[in-house]
């Protein structure tokens, strides 16, 4: 059974820090890219960040390059997303995602698993 469980959400100042986790277990993701994504209460779903588990490249949507940063560890099989000068406009449901279809890691329906989500609140 695959799973995938997000921690590290929480309240921050505008300005602030916080780092997400996405625990994977179930099967081997060595093929598959993770990806995160947000959803404002009364919006769409958005991209946010992927990585390839294999060979590590890196997608941003343009609202968070150079501000949120997305990595893996391996041995832990976790994914993480360093969020850097928060924005009250980053407040959302962060969700971690799972696909096997890496060169389009952008559009949510081309991912297979989703996490059950963490929100982020940034105060201004």
């Amino acid at each position: 059974q695959v799973q995938l469980v997000e921690s590290g959400g929480g309240l921050v100042q505008a300005g602030g820090s916080l780092r997400l986790s996405c625990a994977a277990s179930g099967r081997s993701f060595s093929n598959y890219v993770m990806g995160w994504f947000r959803q404002a209460p009364g919006k769409e779903r958005d991209f946010v960040s992927a990585i390839r588990w294999s060979g590590g490249n890196t997608f941003y949507a343009d609202s968070v390059k150079g501000r949120f940063t997305i990595s893996r560890d391996n041995a832990k099989n976790t994914v993480y997303l360093q969020m850097n000068s928060l924005k009250p406009e980053d407040t959302a449901v962060y969700y971690c995602a799972a696909g096997n279809d890496y060169r389009n890691y952008g559009l949510r329906y081309k991912y297979d698993y989703w996490g059950q989500g963490t929100q982020v609140t940034v105060s201004s």
